[in-house]
């Protein structure tokens, strides 16, 4: 991975925004991170990827950039997202109560640590109460000082798996037009999905149970829901950076694993803030493991599909977008030769 002056000091913002059905709608938001009013683009930043998904109705737009650069691209997505989406007309089965639903912040460059997203976050979340007047964010992770509660926690404590806002969070109580925003800064997490062959959400749920962290031999930082998706069940998981080395091969197995193990035995990516080592579940082991829950309940299984990149792939991407002048990277990805 190349070390320039830029991508030290490179971060991300996974946006998530509550409509995917008009496509676009939802790339005018990706424009505004992109451009200012006058058209002229923004320094240091690109978009690199747009995940819609019509059945949840919510789309992650991947926009990177300089952490000097970040706030105005993101508020400038934001107000965009407002002006065009209304939280009192939205449908779909994935929880959310924004219309700009969750800002996360995550650093990609190795001179970026957690105080610098922070200190974007804060200043997102109170630019754009200002600059929206109605709307209402609660803060997570590193910008909730000085309890720094993760986006689970404060999900909860907000209402988010209700769909019901509690009035909780920091500027005035929500207007329903925009609902209530999560706005915070972590280590990076990866959004990673595995269909089950069944509309029986009540085997989704199980199988979500065993698999989140929080249970019994479940996965290091994954955070699960079992949805409703495209006539099956989708196990979504969101995938949290860990503090720490990867670990080894797991104890009893050997080398040479059969296809069905293997997943089990993939290395875990890892990177590093500000010199602490993090690392993630790879995408492999979480689909070798709902494949093999979905088994105890005689269900097939798809593939992971990640909407968006590991960490890794994201700094990888954001330099070659910048280095290139890709503002627009996700029109031209398939035709870059890394």
């Amino acid at each position: 991975m190349s070390t320039t002056a830029l991508g030290r000091r490179l971060v991300t913002c996974l946006l998530n925004v509550s409509e995917a059905r008009k496509a676009d709608l939802v790339e005018s938001v990706a424009k505004a991170a992109l451009y200012d009013s006058q058209g002229v683009g923004r320094e240091a930043t690109a978009v690199l990827n747009i995940f819609n998904d019509r059945d949840y109705n919510r789309s992650v737009i991947t926009i990177v950039a300089a952490i000097e650069a970040i706030g105005e691209a993101v508020l400038s997505a934001c107000e965009k997202a407002c002006q065009l989406f209304d939280m009192r007309a939205h449908s779909g089965v994935h929880p959310c109560l924004g219309a700009v639903d969750l800002v996360p912040i995550y650093p990609l460059g190795e001179d970026v640590g957690p105080d610098d997203c922070a200190r974007e976050s804060r200043a997102i979340a109170a630019g754009l109460t200002r600059r929206v007047p109605g709307t209402s964010v609660f803060l997570f992770g590193w910008a909730d000082a000085p309890l720094q509660r993760g986006l689970a926690q404060r999900r909860k404590e907000m209402g988010w798996f209700r769909k019901t806002a509690d009035s909780n969070g920091v500027g005035p109580v929500s207007n329903k037009r925009f609902g209530l925003t999560g706005i915070g800064a972590s280590p990076y997490v990866m959004n990673c999905n595995v269909t089950i062959d069944t509309q029986d959400l009540s085997v989704g749920r199980r199988i979500a149970a065993a698999l989140r962290e929080s249970a019994p031999g479940g996965l290091p930082g994954v955070q699960v829901l079992a949805l409703p998706h495209e006539g099956a069940v989708e196990i979504a998981c969101n995938v949290e950076s860990v503090p720490g080395l990867p670990p080894g091969l797991p104890p009893g197995l050997p080398p040479g694993l059969p296809p069905g193990q293997r997943g089990a035995a993939a290395p875990w990516p890892s990177f590093s803030i500000a010199g602490q080592p993090y690392c993630h579940v790879p995408a492999s082991l979480i689909a070798a493991r709902v494949a093999e829950l979905a088994d105890e309940h005689g269900v097939a299984t798809g593939g992971a599909v990640l909407a968006g990149f590991t960490p890794n792939e994201c700094r990888a991407l954001a330099e070659t977008a910048l280095s290139r002048g890709m503002a627009e990277f996700w029109k031209e990805r398939q035709s870059v030769r890394m």
